[in-house]
């Protein structure tokens, strides 16, 4: 049973490559890091949530959102998913919300998503505060080509197709979403700040990130429930 829908608009996948035992250092001990070629990613992905309504609500929220994750396995055994190090949202009911009914990572930052001339500026700015440093991401990015989904098995479908993701708490909580395959298009990308890696305790990667983008798609997420 869905427990919330929402719309995810103007999203922009952005990814390096890292050493796995890196990032595998990050993670708790029941995930281990997902690669691809041998490879872990890092991820920036940043979008602006539409009408996300709990079930059977008359009224939905609306906010961007900016998260730095990677890809993950259960250690037993189990599908691929998303790990979280940070979430920022510009809406302080959401951000409460997630945290306790999710067990998720998410933190309160000024944030605006303006899209002009066929580009979006995105500005996301996160004060430090007693449980989280300070981080600030500011980029402007043009869609170029026509949408198609990922090719299945390749990297593009690694970094994007993943319907689930886990919490580094005990016991571990795992959500499941679901949604049509993504509309990926390219995308020209000016990242004037990027502050999220130091955030979460790690050095920035360096280097062009392998970038990605989909205007829009409509989401359901389920319940949470325990990792068993």
């Amino acid at each position: 049973m869905d427990l919330l829908s929402m719309r995810w608009r103007h999203t922009l996948f952005a990814h390096w490559p890292v050493d796995p035992d890196i990032v595998q250092a990050h993670l708790p001990d029941r995930l281990t890091v997902a690669t691809y070629d041998g490879r872990a990613w890092l991820g920036v992905v940043s979008f602006d949530m539409v009408d996300i309504r709990p079930r059977g609500s008359p009224v939905g929220l609306s906010f961007p959102e900016v998260n730095l994750r990677t890809y993950v396995e259960p250690a037993s055994g189990g599908e691929r998913g998303v790990y979280f190090f940070t979430l920022d949202a510009a809406d302080r009911l959401g951000v409460t919300t997630a945290r306790l009914g999710f067990r998720l990572p998410y933190h309160y930052a000024t944030m605006a998503v303006r899209e002009r001339d066929g580009a979006i500026d995105y500005q996301s700015y996160r004060p430090a505060s007693r449980d989280a440093p300070a981080a600030h991401f500011d980029a402007t990015y043009r869609p170029v080509g026509d949408p198609s989904p990922p090719e299945s098995g390749s990297l593009t479908e690694f970094l994007t197709e993943n319907y689930r993701f886990y919490t580094d708490e005990w016991p571990i909580v795992v959500g499941v979403i679901d949604h049509d395959p993504w509309p990926i298009q390219d995308v020209d990308v000016e990242i004037r700040a990027n502050t999220m890696f130091e955030a979460c305790g790690f050095d920035h990667p360096g280097g062009d990130p392998l970038v990605h983008y989909a205007r829009e798609i409509d989401v359901t997420a389920e319940p949470p429930a325990i990792l068993h």
